[in-house]
């Protein structure tokens, strides 16, 4: 089994799974490292950046920019613009490629600064919404159009100076969260943030990191504006538990296994998936606790039980919406029915993902109930081989090749290709997985 551009066949596991592990590095906080350092003073040295598609999106819109960054192995290293006003007008079109925390997140820094640009990315991400970013952002004074009234990239922005408001999020969104965050280190007077439900805070520990003031109340996030990012001089961004979640699957599913991940990023709002394990009847456990960058890290063990069904609710899919497709996997293996609601976000991913991951489970024999906000799986049910379509989403495509670990014959995935949006060594990863 080799990772390839062609499609990849993967096997069931001869036996239980027993392996310490490394992944790669956190995606969320690698896009935030590389657009707080281009906005501190002075040099940032970044290690451990995750070398992916996706983030690469977010290096090559930066460099545009005239910000300067050079990679030499394990280490990246930033030169700070120290304010808005110092970045450069780019020449041509900035492309977020398929990449949506690049577009989301960018969008929040483009509206800020002081010339002109257009943003723009794949035929895949110029399907998804901008309007839940493009609105708020207007309400601060920004001025920007693109398609369907800048519903839709592309989308073009007149930077300019900006204005404290407060926001109610109308949808949980740590994306959109984090676009308002950064328009606001730039804009006059207070910006004040609601979320409806907390979701993932990558951006206010690492705007932390770079001497950002803010205060937290509950749901109310508040950042005094206009503000300036000093370097912290080195950062190491903690493994990314998206990442892990595959091969901790892997070791709740195949009996006897016990897989542990090493240096994982275990940030509150980003092991949901942990806490569905629990309800399931999975065994796990967090070993040699320390910090990182402001986030928590460790090293987390997931061994094999039998798991019975749950339901998952609209207050927990916050904390697992990546790791949704593997909870779906979770529940055709569990006793009873699991239910996921409320997780209508999954619609307007890569792919539409509630319906990709029951395509997936359907090709491999599985029979599940799509709702309109997730789905119903009763369990257990056999996983046989066969064909798996991608819809060029990574997720559905590493969730596949799970999937295949517990099957009764090869799963053939037919776009091995999209892993490199965020996990460009996971087959290779998996491999070694089945020959620990």
């Amino acid at each position: 089994m080799s990772r390839s551009p062609d499609p990849v066949r993967c096997l069931p596991a001869s036996r239980p799974l027993h392996a310490r592990m490394r992944v790669v590095g956190d995606k969320s906080i690698s896009h935030r490292a590389l657009i707080l350092a281009a906005l501190a003073d002075g040099v940032t040295e970044i290690e451990g950046l995750l070398q992916s598609a996706d983030v690469l999106s977010t290096q090559a819109v930066l460099q545009a920019m005239g910000v300067q960054i050079i990679t030499t192995g394990e280490y990246t290293s930033v030169t700070g613009r120290g304010s808005f006003e110092n970045f450069t007008e780019p020449n041509g079109v900035l492309d977020a490629g398929n990449s949506g925390t690049t577009a989301r997140l960018m969008a929040g820094l483009l509206a800020a600064t002081p010339f002109f640009s257009v943003l723009s990315g794949d035929t895949s991400l110029r399907r998804r919404p901008m309007d839940r970013v493009t609105m708020p952002l207007r309400t601060m004074g920004a001025t920007m159009d693109g398609r369907e009234g800048g519903r839709f990239l592309p989308l073009a922005f007149r930077g300019r100076k900006l204005h404290g408001v407060t926001y109610e999020l109308p949808i949980a969104s740590a994306q959109v969260k984090s676009a308002l965050l950064l328009a606001g280190l730039s804009a006059q007077g207070e910006s004040r943030i609601v979320e409806p439900r907390p979701t993932r805070d990558h951006t206010e520990r690492m705007m932390t990191a770079f001497g950002v003031e803010m205060s937290r109340d509950k749901e109310r996030i508040a950042l005094p504006g206009p503000q300036m990012l000093h370097t912290p001089g080195h950062l190491n961004i903690p493994g990314d538990f998206s990442a892990a979640a595959f091969f901790l699957t892997a070791a709740a599913l195949v009996p006897d296994s016990e897989v542990t991940v090493e240096g994982v990023g275990i940030n509150p709002g980003r092991i949901g998936l942990l806490e569905i394990l629990s309800a399931m009847g999975g065994k796990w456990s967090v070993d040699r606790v320390r910090l990182s960058a402001g986030e928590p890290v460790g090293d987390v063990t997931v061994r094999y039980a039998p798991l019975r069904g749950v339901e998952v609710g609209p207050e927990q899919v916050p904390a697992a919406i990546d790791e949704l497709p593997l909870f779906a996997l979770l529940g055709a293996s569990a006793h009873g029915i699991s239910t996921l609601r409320g997780a209508e976000e999954l619609r307007v991913k890569e792919s539409d993902r509630i319906r990709t991951t029951l395509t997936l489970l359907r090709s491999l024999g599985v029979e599940v109930t799509e709702l309109a906000d997730g789905w119903a799986i009763s369990g257990p049910q056999r996983i046989h081989g066969g064909c798996v379509e991608t819809k060029g989403d990574h997720r559905i495509a590493m969730t596949a090749a799970i999937a295949s670990l517990i099957g009764e014959g090869p799963v053939t995935i037919d776009d091995a290709a999209s892993v490199d949006i965020s996990f460009p060594t996971f087959f290779a990863v998996l491999e070694m997985l089945y020959k620990a």
